[in-house]
């Protein structure tokens, strides 16, 4: 069973293409500055099988990629490689995933080489507030993109352009994205009630 924080059937801003994108529930860091500290304690959110999350992510058939993020994907990897290996055989998606760890602290991690095996780009490191520089899909300088395949080569995960996007959902907005310096200020700023869908729930170092 994964324990998932919130899912997004479809978005533009958290890779090329169309992505369904998890984000699930506890992290061992507790970065300054990350934009989803209610995804940060091991507590229940959402119980859910790799099944039944893969036909969730699957809902949208336009979609052509899954992001992974948090929360910290790698404390629930063997589930994620399992959603992952489910969705592909329904159809050809790319991979991306985030993760707090660095890249090398993951050898030995249990369930870490299933979802590596499974992902077309790693982004890694912990968040570090006072290094994010408005630039890419890394939340900052110091996070590094991996390209394990060569499959999304082509596109700009260090300098590219920021995007982001609200949902409204009853009386909550939500933000999915990694949001321009701006947006961030503005959304830690709001007093209404939101809930974060953004890669960045990842951390710093």
């Amino acid at each position: 069973m994964l324990n998932v924080a919130e899912t997004c059937a479809a978005t533009r801003a958290l890779g090329p293409g169309l992505r369904a994108v998890a984000w699930v529930q506890g992290c061992p860091f507790h970065c300054r500055g990350c934009l989803a500290p209610e995804w940060i304690p091991q507590r229940p959110a959402r119980r859910i099988t790799p099944r039944e999350l893969a036909a969730e992510l699957l809902r949208d058939e336009a979609v052509t990629g899954l992001t992974f993020s948090g929360g910290e994907p790698m404390a629930q990897a063997e589930g994620l490689a399992e959603t992952a290996r489910l969705a592909r055989r329904e159809r050809d998606l790319t991979l991306i995933c985030f993760t707090g760890f660095r890249r090398e602290e993951l050898d030995g991690r249990a369930g870490a080489a299933e979802l590596l095996a499974e992902t077309d780009v790693l982004i890694d490191g912990r968040y570090v507030d006072a290094r994010n520089d408005d630039r890419g899909l890394r939340g900052s300088d110091n996070q590094r993109v991996h390209h394990l395949t060569d499959s999304l080569r082509g596109f700009d995960f260090d300098e590219g352009r920021r995007r982001a996007e609200f949902r409204l959902r009853g009386t909550e907005t939500l933000l999915v994205g990694v949001p321009p310096l701006r947006v961030a200020a503005a959304w830690q700023a709001m007093e209404t009630p939101r809930t974060v869908r953004d890669a960045e729930g990842e951390d710093a170092q």
